[in-house]
């Protein structure tokens, strides 16, 4: 993957570079003035199987890099906050922003959402998928693909289920009492995710309140949720992972980011590393031909 940084680089780099570093690992960086040489990237994009990019609507076309200035067996997807057609199209935003506008914020407002889920789910992933279909089809008929993704309208779409009717209001976002976050007696966390009568009754029974189970779906969730409280507030995290480590009541803990890491990515030694600003610059320049190279 190549990516087009202008003179000054991706501001990600200055702001947050463990995350351009893990973010950009693998990638390579060509510095290029669009506003002065977009002959440049036009020609980079030209060999290219997928053309990416993230202007507000209009933008890429001014500066003589849009869908048309590629050629038609490239798949060229702009991730947009708004999509083309919204009256919200030229609107500067960022991954919050997207996130309100979607609906996503409803039940954690003022509580921001601890992932940016339409920079990274909605926009990231929904544009992979798409870009992989588009791909797919280009196999099948040779032709590329003009592809639109809109981060608020993508965002929508991981709520849209919720909209109507529901069985119970924000059912897994604090509705139920067997699927929240409780505290513990040392301040860390556990994540109870017992929709199942099966798990509830038996998270019960190791409680020692077998008599809570029956209340699983009674009206009143918050006093059920008071008992349970009380319960997990009596004993450190250690001790409830302990006694539920072979049980099957869906209990867990709030790991840290430290934690996690250690847990899911046990033998990554090596941390990712972003390219140079313009390490291949010069590289790519040559590759493109002499009507490039500088």
């Amino acid at each position: 993957m190549v990516h087009v940084e202008a003179p000054d680089g991706d501001p990600l780099r200055e702001t947050a570079p463990s995350w351009h570093a893990r973010l950009r690992a693998g990638s390579e960086s060509v510095v290029c003035d669009l506003k002065s040489n977009a002959g440049f990237a036009r020609a980079l994009c030209a060999p290219a199987d997928v053309v990416l990019e993230g202007f507000r609507p209009g933008v890429a076309t001014r500066l003589g890099i849009g869908p048309e200035d590629v050629p038609d067996s490239v798949v060229y997807c702009s991730i947009t906050g708004f999509g083309t057609d919204s009256p919200h199209a030229l609107r500067a935003a960022h991954d919050l922003n997207y996130l309100g506008f979607a609906g996503a914020l409803e039940d954690t407002a003022p509580a921001p959402p601890p992932v940016q889920v339409a920079d990274l789910a909605a926009g990231g992933l929904g544009a992979a998928t798409q870009i992989l279909a588009a791909l797919l089809e280009r196999e099948r008929t040779g032709g590329g693909a003009r592809l639109v993704i809109s981060m608020t309208h993508r965002a929508h779409d991981l709520v849209a289920h919720r909209v109507g009717e529901a069985p119970l209001p924000r059912l897994l976002t604090g509705g139920l009492a067997c699927y929240r976050i409780y505290a513990t007696a040392d301040g860390r966390y556990l994540t109870v995710a017992a929709l199942e009568p099966k798990f509830f009754t038996r998270l019960c029974d190791l409680l020692g309140r077998a008599d809570l189970a029956e209340r699983q779906h009674f009206e009143d969730q918050e006093a059920l949720a008071a008992e349970l409280e009380s319960l997990f507030a009596s004993r450190p995290l250690a001790d409830w992972l302990e006694l539920f480590e072979d049980e099957e009541v869906c209990v867990g803990p709030v790991a840290t980011l430290a934690e996690a890491a250690e847990e899911v990515t046990p033998d990554t030694t090596e941390e990712p590393t972003a390219p140079d600003l313009g390490e291949h610059t010069t590289l790519w320049r040559h590759e493109l031909g002499p009507e490039q190279a500088l």
